[in-house]
């Protein structure tokens, strides 16, 4: 059967589902931040089908998903929305697919919203025998981390990500989180027997969602990010998942990678910013 054809079309319920996934993923880490620090105020809430996360000031996670996904958008819940984040002292960001409500992009434009930023969502099938194209470096050797490993694992994200100097406090943070997040799943790879990259898993009604890659430095180009993609597609298939969703930036080295591997761009979703009046 050609490859094409076992894509399901990225229509209005493909959107919702992959939508719905990164939603409550988002939620996810949002109470494991509650239950870390529990003084940070962090908490989120469904409004008119719309998610709303508020990780911190200025955590790159404050923002909503799923904006106009299941219904048309009122002036009423948009309200809400904007004084869910007012009253903790956090900018107000949507980002919202170009399947949403046309109701979401009138109400946006009439209250003076400005497009900050694109992100592709791309996706792709998924089964137990899985098997990327690229050779495996079969000296990688992949595994989810044990009770006690957060600070490992986050440790070697941290390493992986230090060119991002703006998220250094927000890394600092993680592994604490991590370790209180009750749905997603913690990969690490390791070369002779030392970590050097990470992933993470989690998993809604069928769609896999693959974030938290970051290899250290002295670990790039040997191979770990294909170990831990390849390991995910597979216990994720092995769990019942028939789709897999990654982001990437357009034209990005991860948007490459992912459509080298057989992800595909379903739509490319859009960032919205309520400049502070």
């Amino acid at each position: 059967m050609p490859e094409y054809e076992l894509f399901p079309f990225a229509d209005l319920d493909l959107a919702r589902r992959l939508e719905k996934t990164e939603a409550l993923s988002n939620a996810d880490f949002v109470e494991g931040r509650a239950r870390a620090f529990p003084d940070s105020g962090a908490e989120w809430r469904e409004i008119g089908g719309t998610y709303a996360m508020f990780d911190g000031p200025t955590s790159p996670i404050s923002q909503t998903f799923g904006l106009g996904m299941y219904q048309a958008v009122t002036a009423a819940w948009l309200d809400e929305i904007e004084q869910f984040f007012r009253a903790r002292g956090a900018n107000i960001f949507h980002e919202v697919s170009p399947l949403a409500d046309p109701s979401s992009l009138a109400l946006l434009n009439e209250r003076g919203y400005q497009p900050m930023e694109f992100t592709s969502v791309l996706y792709r099938p998924i089964h137990k025998e899985v098997n990327l194209a690229a050779g495996r470096n079969e000296q990688i050797q992949v595994r989810l981390i044990d009770d006690g490993e957060q600070e490992l694992w986050a440790q070697t994200a941290t390493r992986g990500w230090s060119e991002f100097t703006e998220l250094a406090a927000f890394l600092e943070e993680v592994g604490r989180v991590s370790a209180k997040r009750s749905g997603a799943l913690s990969f690490i790879a390791e070369l002779a027997g030392e970590a050097i990259a990470t992933g993470v898993l989690s998993i809604c009604e069928g769609v896999a969602l693959l974030a938290g890659a970051s290899t250290i430095p002295e670990g790039r180009r040997q191979g770990a990010q294909l170990a831990l993609l390849e390991s995910r597609l597979r216990y994720a298939a092995a769990h019942g998942c028939d789709i897999a969703l990654m982001c990437a930036l357009p034209g990005s080295a991860s948007q490459r990678n992912a459509e080298r591997h057989g992800f595909r761009i379903a739509y490319t979703r859009t960032k919205w910013h309520l400049p502070q009046s």
